[in-house]
């Protein structure tokens, strides 16, 4: 089986993902606070953390799936869904919501056919909210990946998404495909 690890762009296979996990988790098992590294370093290899992850990590630290699975949840840096190429964090904070930031989010779903903590179906495109990203003077913020866009516009969300858009499903309307 061959599967296609988000993080490296090569094909590699599932064997070769769990050896690399185990390597993860000798290295984090008898360390203090070795839990939060061999999760972030389990979902940079896989993407993100899918129940035979959770399972190998929890039976490798000693720890039920139950305690794992709250670590999981208790953080939202990590995801037991896979994400899309392009992560889009949209800024809910104060400065952002008063600014338009709840529409530039309807606006996003709307055009990607998705809800918050949903990934498209060609798994283009994931979306989430975020608290505050620091640039309260530029609100409303949208994150894709590491970059910060500023005072993005509702009205131009669909020329904001062809920027990043690589399918034909996502040309913009009245474009020829």
């Amino acid at each position: 089986m061959s599967i296609s690890s988000c993080t490296c762009g090569q094909d590699v296979t599932e064997t070769e993902l769990m050896t690399r996990l185990e390597e993860v988790i000798k290295e984090n098992k008898d360390k203090a606070g070795g839990l939060i590294p061999a999760l972030q370093m389990a979902q940079i290899i896989f993407g993100y953390l899918p129940d035979m992850v959770v399972d190998r990590i929890a039976e490798g630290f000693n720890k039920t799936i139950t305690e794992v699975a709250g670590v999981i949840s208790f953080y939202s840096f990590f995801t037991r869904n896979p994400r899309g190429k392009y992560l889009v964090r949209v800024c809910l904070g104060t400065a952002c919501y008063v600014r338009g930031g709840k529409e530039v989010l309807e606006a996003i779903k709307k055009r990607l056919e998705i809800d918050v903590g949903e990934t498209t179906e060609d798994r283009q495109f994931s979306l989430e909210v975020g608290r505050c990203f620091g640039a309260c003077g530029m609100a409303p913020v949208v994150m894709v990946n590491d970059e910060t866009y500023q005072r993005v516009k509702p009205a131009r969300i669909n020329e904001f998404i062809a920027q990043f858009a690589t399918d034909e499903e996502l040309v913009l309307e009245g474009e020829e495909k």
